[in-house]
């Protein structure tokens, strides 16, 4: 097992009972492949370093995961098709 940490930033026009559900999806996902989750930090709305898709602003949120090396390729292909995640990095610790 190794550990990763997921970095996603969400659309700010998202009301908290969205950012919730979407932030539960991707915990979904992670836990779906096999992936035990150690942490997850919520920074809030900050402003991006650039534009994306004509918005300035995004919410950042970071999670923590142990699973195995196979793992991260699943996640990012089904955060490629969220459409409420502006970005999303998978790194390895």
């Amino acid at each position: 097992m190794n550990k990763y940490e997921l970095a996603v930033v969400l659309r700010p026009d998202l009301d908290e009972e969205a950012k919730a559900a979407e932030m539960q999806k991707v915990q979904d996902l992670i836990t779906r492949f096999g992936g035990v989750i150690e942490k997850i930090d919520d920074w809030g709305k900050k402003r991006l370093a650039y534009e994306i898709q004509k918005v300035n602003e995004g919410f950042y949120s970071f999670v923590t995961f142990d699973a195995e090396g196979t793992v991260p390729a699943e996640i990012e292909s089904r955060m490629r098709i969220m459409e409420s995640a502006l970005r999303y990095l998978i790194i390895r610790k």
